[in-house]
């Protein structure tokens, strides 16, 4: 887990299982929009079985967080929607292992919804992410801006820039 995640659990409860309870976090916040298991090469679902969209949508919402600058351990809250909460129950020993390839023991607050459908008519899970990420450096670029692009890294102008060429 990052130094940017501090679990909260309250005293006398019991520990929580798959998931924690509170999560405190430092550093710029990541919010992720709601993937499904689409694969990114095709746009397209392959599959209709749920633990492997599960799978496809956490591999999805792990390449948001990576593209952030982000890991799987950055990640401090986590929205599961699923269309039927039964075949989610059923599958639960092959998400569970999906989990732990991805995550391992890292278990971020969570919450699971059961829904009538999602936008997309054959997605059967939707996942939405937060993950707490490092500060960049001043000197650093902006995640997507092009190498050595100072002024998207929130760095100061070079002089006489912004002047109007005097």
């Amino acid at each position: 887990m990052s130094g940017r995640l501090e679990i909260v659990e309250p005293p006398g409860w019991p520990a929580p299982r798959g998931y924690a309870n509170g999560v405190v976090t430092r550093g710029r916040t990541l919010h992720v929009a709601g993937q499904i298991g689409w694969d990114a090469a095709s746009g397209q679902l392959r599959s209709d079985d749920l633990a492997e969209q599960f799978a496809q949508a956490l591999d999805n919402v792990l390449a948001v967080v990576a593209a952030a600058g982000g890991a799987p351990g950055d990640v401090a809250r986590m929205t599961v929607y699923v269309t039927d909460l039964e075949a989610y129950r059923s599958a639960r020993r092959a998400i569970g292992a999906a989990w732990r390839a991805r995550f391992g023991e890292h278990f971020p607050a969570m919450a699971l919804v059961g829904v009538a459908g999602l936008v997309e008519p054959r997605a059967l899970v939707e996942i939405e992410a937060v993950a707490a990420l490092d500060a960049p450096a001043l000197d650093a670029p902006a995640p997507g801006a092009p190498p050595g692009d100072a002024a998207a890294a929130g760095a100061a102008p070079p002089p006489g820039a912004g002047e109007g060429g005097r």
